[in-house]
């Protein structure tokens, strides 16, 4: 498998050879200084959920529970059960600098260190000629995501508090791809007059057909 094939990790355990050679492919290819092998990861333990942050490599991985496994919340790496976890999901991160005098915001992620990320796209019986994939660069815009993908099943954001801070989101449930865009151009009243121009921010994979 390559960088930017992450779909195959689904079902993955968090010690499965697949994931563990992904992590230390995507840790070699980091241009981060502050990356050491192997990778530890924060984890969030809850009983529903665990959350593997890779806070250098712009990833994090949601591993749900099988089997009647219920763990504890606040585990250890070490205290959890692998053999009864399983990929369900991941986020992940592309940290862009913001244009002049566009504010700064804290962001513990990195940008996920490959080139391209390659999504796999659901056939859809009365579009046949629907792109059976979609290659995602640091600088895909909304305008692309739905030039290819088509419309959304579910979208939101644009508006929020009083400094309309929510940024815009799109959801393609049957592709099982959430996207969330960042910028000035992803917030406000005017968002999704000037989302087409917004470059994403956070990508979620889930199995295809569910919903996040």
């Amino acid at each position: 498998m390559s960088l930017n094939d992450l779909q195959t990790l689904f079902g993955q355990h968090p010690s499965s050879a697949l994931v563990q050679i992904h992590l230390s492919s995507l840790a070699g290819s980091s241009s981060s200084t502050n990356i050491s092998l192997p990778l530890s990861p924060e984890v969030k333990s809850y009983p529903d959920a665990i959350y593997f942050n890779y806070f250098s490599i712009g990833l994090s991985l949601l591993f749900k529970p099988i089997n009647g496994y219920k763990p504890k919340t606040g585990l250890l790496r070490d205290d959890l059960q692998d053999d009864k976890l399983v990929l369900g999901g991941l986020d992940i991160y592309n940290v862009r600098s913001p244009k002049e005098g566009q504010r700064k915001t804290k962001q513990p992620y990195s940008t996920y260190p490959a080139d391209t990320i390659m999504l796999a796209l659901a056939s859809v019986p009365d579009k046949p000629d629907r792109a059976k994939e979609i290659v995602v660069k640091v600088s895909t815009t909304g305008k692309e995501f739905v030039e290819i993908m088509g419309e959304p099943e579910r979208k939101g954001g644009g508006a929020g508090p009083s400094s309309g801070s929510i940024g815009i989101w799109c959801e393609w449930t049957k592709d099982g791809v959430l996207v969330e865009f960042g910028g000035e151009e992803a917030r406000g009243p005017q968002a999704w007059e000037r989302g087409k121009d917004a470059v994403w921010n956070i990508i979620t994979l889930f199995p295809p057909g569910q919903s996040v």
